[in-house]
């Protein structure tokens, strides 16, 4: 094992300088899926489950995401949400049960609603409930993705370190492309935060600054167009 006293974020910023491999690159179609981008998770003055990054995360969030509809492109939202008796939690709900505690996250409660900042078409956008940590764990999301006939994922949301790399792992194993916007991603801390941003890049995903997702979307012509 190699060792070194570089930080998470130093080690991340010598990768994007010097890209050991080459890029996934857009493919003809894509989807982007915001993952857990709820209250629970980005209301900080409200709930002590909330982090932030990036402070422009939700205006570039709403960037591309108003970019990909004008052009016909598909857009998801997906959220955390569990009965009121959490057992659909499962194993993940047994380590803690403070108010809010992921378990403890209800539908149909505030800490499940979708940041007030965002911008929803919720006549056109999906939107849909998960239990596990990726957006395609037991959810409809491959169907989706099939039906849409995407072969790139843009992948948004929080924690960097748990549901981002969940849906990233689960997106590149499924054969898409599979694009992380860097703005667009928060975590709690620095450190699982970049160091999964390194791993990401390395291995499973385009890490790219939300700027690149935009005008490759402003540029998007359909294929058969």
């Amino acid at each position: 094992m190699e060792l070194s006293n570089k930080t998470a974020r130093q080690m991340y910023e010598d990768l994007k300088s010097a890209p050991p491999r080459r890029k996934f690159g857009f493919g003809r179609k894509p989807i982007i899926v915001n993952v857990d981008v709820q209250s629970a998770f980005t209301l900080e003055e409200e709930y002590d489950s909330a982090y932030s990054t990036d402070p422009g995360q939700m205006e570039y969030i709403n960037e591309i995401c108003g970019i990909a509809r004008s052009k016909g492109l598909p857009v998801a939202w997906c959220y955390v949400a569990y009965t009121e008796n959490g057992h659909d939690c499962g194993v993940r709900g047994t380590r803690s049960d403070g108010p809010t505690a992921l378990q403890n996250i209800k539908i149909g409660s505030r800490m499940a609603e979708l940041d007030p900042r965002l911008t929803v078409d919720r006549g056109r956008d999906v939107i849909y409930r998960k239990v596990g940590a990726s957006a395609f764990f037991q959810t409809h999301l491959p169907s989706l993705c099939v039906w849409y006939g995407v072969d790139t994922v843009i992948v948004t949301g929080g924690s960097t370190s748990g549901c981002i790399r969940s849906t990233v792992l689960d997106s590149v194993q499924h054969g898409y492309r599979t694009i992380v916007p860097e703005e667009c991603v928060a975590d709690v801390h620095e450190s699982p935060h970049f160091q999964n941003l390194y791993d990401m890049a390395k291995k499973y995903a385009d890490v790219v600054p939300v700027a690149e997702v935009a005008d490759y979307l402003d540029g998007y012509v359909p294929a058969n167009g």
